[in-house]
């Protein structure tokens, strides 16, 4: 009897070098939480990299107390850096922008996933309960909008649901590991996509994102994962992503 040995079958490995065409730094998900903001900030000067542009992941609102300082500064911070800066949109925002287009439809939903906590921010209180009526919700939606202002709503509406360089990609909450980044479907980048933390990608481009909490960041298999919890941890990360490393700064 002839016995064969099973040929062991290696698992495909992601073997590109990060290649971006600038360096960058990519600040995760902030959730309300202007103080660790401030002090990340503070740490990205300390460690003096003028060539790096900077780039904020999304879900700079809910959960966290301080949601209209975050904006206010992201805001005011985008509005002096032009192309050095870019905001993305996360599901957070996606879900607050629905609110104010749909209060009926969309805002039990968004009040349940943090949006309590941006409207206290805001200082509105008085809110719908259980059995609300339409205009109770429409009130709440039309005191919010006055408390936003136009030009905030304004910048919101066209935050980029990924920014790139060379073969780096930054989204908010993951990719279709098939599909080239700029033919993505938009709700993927907003929400993620089953397959992405469990398939390679194939062309070589390396993705960044946060949405979903990891212990520490890490750079593994192609992804850079940056969102340590911010508003529940106390820790708010970057990475600084440069040609051929990944290295992380956190409060």
């Amino acid at each position: 009897m002839r016995f064969f040995r099973k040929r062991k079958v290696e698992r495909p490995k992601f073997s590109a070098e990060l290649a971006p065409e600038v360096p960058f730094f990519a600040i995760g998900d902030i959730h309300g939480s202007d103080h660790l903001l401030e002090a990340l900030l503070g740490k990205l000067s300390d460690v003096g990299h003028p060539d790096a542009v900077l780039i904020c992941v999304g879900d700079y609102v809910d959960r966290g107390e301080q949601s209209e300082q975050v904006l206010r500064r992201l805001f005011e911070m985008q509005s002096e850096a032009g192309p050095l800066m870019t905001c993305l949109m996360g599901n957070h925002e996606d879900m607050m922008l629905s609110f104010l287009d749909d209060p009926v439809a969309n805002g039990a939903r968004w009040l349940r996933y943090g949006g309590l906590q941006t409207l206290a921010s805001f200082k509105i209180s008085s809110l719908p309960g259980a059995a609300a009526s339409d205009t109770q919700w429409h009130s709440l939606r039309d005191r919010f909008k006055d408390a936003l202002g136009e030009d905030l709503e304004a910048w919101l509406r066209e935050l980029p649901s990924h920014w790139a360089t060379g073969n780096v990609a930054v989204v908010h909450a993951g990719a279709d590991p098939k599909q080239p980044i700029d033919r993505q479907d938009r709700s993927r980048l907003l929400w993620g996509h089953p397959e992405f933390d469990n398939q390679l990608r194939q062309d070589g481009v390396w993705v960044v994102h946060g949405h979903t909490i990891v212990d520490a960041a890490e750079a593994k298999d192609g992804r850079i994962a940056v969102d340590t919890g911010a508003y529940a941890t106390g820790k708010l990360t970057a990475a600084l992503v440069e040609k051929g490393n990944v290295s992380f700064v956190s409060t």
